[in-house]
């Protein structure tokens, strides 16, 4: 989840420990008179009742390192973002004070937080199927009688591996978050929780002298079997049962991760430890020497197009997951009668999103968005926005569709971005300098023949362009999205593209992406294509690698003598 997302929020959920009222009368003065809902529950309470699955939610709560444990068990399956608010005392999860949580809420609406993704990891047993987020622990039962065996063996699988047999107190099994906890005083390593994938497997008061941790990947399953009774607790008791003789307990990593908000103004990760733990690498409040990181020199301060460029590519990966989401349900039985309704829904969901974000970059800048209603500003900025380019391949199933972004200086692209989320390409350019596809430069290709090109049509509604072009070159495709022509153009998978006609949220994008690749675009009659904000009007386009353009022209010509005049 990308941190973008959240300036959209809607609706807050409150987790609330009995200590936490002070902070939670802070949250409810900060919510008056902003748009946005607010509900409480108490710690321990499902959210259920007051969760709305079609409203982008936050997760917030108010307590210690249990609490935020116990909103993560309420949210996280949900898909909740969560943002912890330390006000109980030992906290290493919980890491915004009260006197900075509105602070912290005002970062988030405006898009500048981050989100970390945060590894759990998911226990089956007799009598027990949960998820955590810190650890999970198999232990001895203790003996009625003290003076009683005290131990328990347990041998270990990782996948098809024997690991061998552990004797002592038990076993514990933690994720990069919980590694600061129960595994950590056991002799574990610290693992930096931030987008780890990975466990960690720590004896626990183990009888051999060289047994040490194993880190695994997240995706390995551990098998745990009991040779005498045990306790098993998932993240500190959250779950619990006793397991008998030759029990087999199963960890692995979670399929769905847990969504961890973080602000500027969040206690750092070696922070915490160093405070509570005592960390000795470094003093409390000890920022280290920045000056070996920094370069020489000031650093230059973006300009307004590399700014741009920065908050598109960002508004682009922020509706990603949205778009996939909602992609993934288009063709299933459940919501198959509901189709319309899911891309009409990840239309609005994505325009919000961008149109969001953008305001609150450049809030003197206009917006031109296919979606929504047009925002004016005394400005020779403009955005052009088309949040879902190819519903038609959306509705579909069909993973050809993109989300389209560009800047408008008067009527000319100075910067331009695509995203499509199914595949991971993000596409780039600004008007002055070159186009990437992620970090790959890109450049049309040279060739100067039909018959050796590869072409590509967008709308061609009686078919000309396609049989009069399909006999003379390697081929005429249509993906249905005319962002990823234009792209595809610019990366060299294609020659040519022709499009009939075209509205301005459609290609802004891409012709400044295919252009800074240097590519020719132009309209049927050769004149260079200009970008007009008419809605009313629509266009056609030429586009090649130019040496093929004056054939294509000509060829044109030959097909429609209309279209050229």
């Amino acid at each position: 989840m990308h941190g973008r997302r959240l300036a959209t929020t809607e609706e807050i959920i409150a987790v609330t420990s009995p200590e936490s009222q002070d902070a939670l009368a802070v949250l409810e003065a900060w919510v008056d008179g902003r748009d946005i809902d607010l509900s409480v529950v108490d710690v321990g309470n499902d959210v259920g009742d007051v969760y709305t699955p079609s409203r982008a939610t936050l997760g917030v709560t108010l307590g210690g390192d249990g609490t935020f444990l116990e909103g993560i068990k309420t949210f996280a399956p949900r898909g909740i973002p969560l943002l912890g608010i330390n006000a109980g005392t030992l906290s290493f999860l919980a890491r915004v004070e009260p006197e900075h949580l509105t602070d912290a809420l005002d970062e988030v609406l405006k898009g500048r937080a981050t989100v970390d993704s945060r590894q759990q990891l998911h226990t089956e047993a007799p009598g027990v199927d949960a998820t955590g987020i810190n650890d999970v622990m198999v232990e001895h039962v203790p003996p009625e009688n003290p003076i009683d065996r005290k131990v328990t063996r347990l041998d270990v699988f990782l996948d098809d591996e024997y690991v061998g047999e552990f004797e002592g107190t038990g076993l514990a099994v933690a994720t990069p978050t919980g590694s600061t906890g129960l595994s950590l005083s056991a002799g574990g390593p610290i693992h930096y929780p931030a987008n780890n994938q990975s466990l960690e497997l720590v004896p626990l008061h183990t009888h051999a002298l060289g047994t040490r941790p194993v880190v695994l990947d997240a995706s390995t399953t551990l098998r745990l079997v009991t040779q005498g009774t045990a306790s098993l607790l998932v993240d500190g008791g959250r779950a619990h049962t006793y397991l008998a003789e030759g029990a087999v307990v199963t960890v692995t990593g979670a399929d769905r991760l847990a969504h961890v908000v973080r602000t500027s103004f969040d206690d750092h990760f070696f922070t915490a430890v160093t405070q509570k733990l005592g960390w000795s690498a470094r003093e409390a409040g000890d920022q280290g020497p920045r000056d070996l990181l920094e370069p020489d020199g000031p650093t230059p301060t973006p300009d307004l197009v590399e700014r741009a460029r920065a908050v598109a590519e960002e508004a682009a990966l922020s509706v990603g997951d949205v778009l996939s989401d909602l992609h993934g349900q288009v063709e299933s039985v459940e919501f198959k009668s509901d189709k319309a309704d899911i891309v009409t829904e990840a239309d609005h969901q994505s325009d919000r999103i961008i149109t969001t974000v953008i305001g609150n970059e450049f809030p003197d800048h206009g917006i031109f968005t296919e979606e929504s209603e047009r925002v004016y500003r005394d400005s020779p900025y403009t955005w052009v926005v088309d949040p879902l380019d190819g519903t038609g391949n959306f509705a579909h199933g069909n993973p050809n569709y993109a989300v389209s972004i560009a800047l408008l200086e008067g009527r000319e692209p100075v910067m331009g971005v695509v995203y499509v989320p199914e595949t991971g390409e993000l596409f780039s350019a600004r008007a002055d300098d070159a186009a990437y596809e992620n970090d790959v430069r890109l450049a049309t290709t040279d060739r100067s023949t039909l018959d050796v090109s590869m072409l590509i049509s967008g709308y061609d509604p009686d078919g000309s362009f396609l049989s009069h072009f399909y006999q003379q070159s390697r081929g005429v495709r249509r993906l249905g999205c005319a962002a990823l022509n234009l792209c595809y153009l610019a990366s060299g998978s294609a020659d040519a593209v022709w499009e009939y006609d075209t509205y301005p949220w459609d290609v802004a994008a891409g012709v400044c992406i295919a252009r800074a690749a240097g590519a020719t675009i132009t309209d049927e009659q050769g004149e260079p294509y200009t970008v007009t904000l008419d809605t009313d009007e629509r266009k056609p386009l030429l586009g090649s690698n130019g040496p093929l353009h004056d054939s294509l022209l000509a060829h044109l010509a030959e097909a429609d003598p209309d279209v050229t005049g």
